[in-house]
């Protein structure tokens, strides 16, 4: 019986998630509920309406296609009652601004290989391969798995961007099919991370510590930096000292955006962390920990 994944998008000839030209698959689900989270439609699995208000002309149409009621219209413009949506995907189909679009969709693993081999030539030409994202991938295991296998059956480059939120024991069936870990380490105070993402220090460390303790040049620490979170000398500090702890050296420092508030719009959501937290960081706002890092002798980044 083959295996299937709720992916979120498949992005072609992405650059910043591992060496090279890759494609990077991102599936849905995740066990954390970052307050900052960029990509909000793929915490939970399943398919999600995403409305673009700048691109409606208020034709009606998408108001007209739904038979199930769930769009109202209003001072010219649709109001989505997503709890009436059935994701048939008609008022989708009606909207000719392209102002409707679902994500979120199942796919069969072989499906998705398919996608990922049309790039070979680039992958081998760059040194580049594919990146299982999310949300988590360790969340959809044993599709994951099979993704993975059928990677590593065309001699593909394969990366995970990971929060290390689960058993040990994933880790140690996954990684003889991984080459490269993007782990992420959000913050080294377990109470601070509990409370800003639900994540359990102990067992993200325990993680991180398995990956180094066989090969810790599998493994890029990334650490996305947050005001009002981890964007202060101590925190980052204490990140830097546990890698040094692990002999982990790779090091992304990831500067806060506000890019992920559109998402949050789309979805008829708010996005409390970005109307507190306006402005993004800056690159260069991080300089001084990198330069921080590399005396402690890390290779510091700044950017994925």
């Amino acid at each position: 019986m083959s295996k299937t994944l709720a992916i979120m998008e498949i992005e072609r000839f992405a650059i910043h998630d591992g060496p090279g030209i890759r494609t990077t698959v991102f599936l849905q689900g995740c066990p954390l509920h970052c307050k900052w989270c960029a990509n909000p439609e793929s915490q939970k699995i399943g398919t999600k309406l995403l409305y673009l208000s700048n691109k409606c002309n208020g034709c009606g149409d998408c108001y007209r296609a739904c038979v199930y009621k769930a769009i109202t219209f209003e001072k010219d413009r649709p109001v989505f009652h997503r709890d009436k949506c059935v994701q048939c995907r008609k008022c989708e189909e009606a909207c000719l601004q392209n102002a409707i679009h679902f994500s979120g969709e199942i796919m069969e693993v072989d499906e998705i290989v398919d996608i990922i081999l049309k790039d070979k030539d680039y992958y081998q030409n760059s040194g580049g391969g594919v990146t299982v994202s999310g949300g988590e991938a360790f969340v959809q295991f044993e599709g994951f798995l099979a993704l993975l296998q059928k990677c590593k059956e065309n001699n593909l480059h394969t990366a995970v961007e990971t929060c290390g939120q689960y058993d040990v024991r994933k880790i140690k069936e996954a990684m003889p099919l991984l080459d490269l870990f993007l782990f992420d380490l959000k913050h080294a105070n377990a109470q601070q991370l509990y409370e800003y993402t639900g994540g359990n220090l102990e067992q993200i460390l325990e993680n991180i510590q398995y990956i180094a303790s066989i090969d810790p040049n599998k493994i890029i620490l990334r650490v996305p930096v947050l005001p009002g979170f981890n964007f202060d000398e101590q925190s980052i500090n204490d990140i830097f000292n546990l890698a040094v702890e692990f002999g982990i050296t790779n090091i992304h420092l990831l500067p806060y955006h506000t890019l992920g508030m559109s998402k949050y719009e789309q979805l008829g959501l708010n996005y409390d962390y970005a109307i507190k937290n306006k402005k993004s960081i800056l690159k260069e706002e991080l300089t001084p920990y990198q330069k921080m890092g590399e005396e402690k002798g890390l290779k510091i980044q700044i950017g994925g």
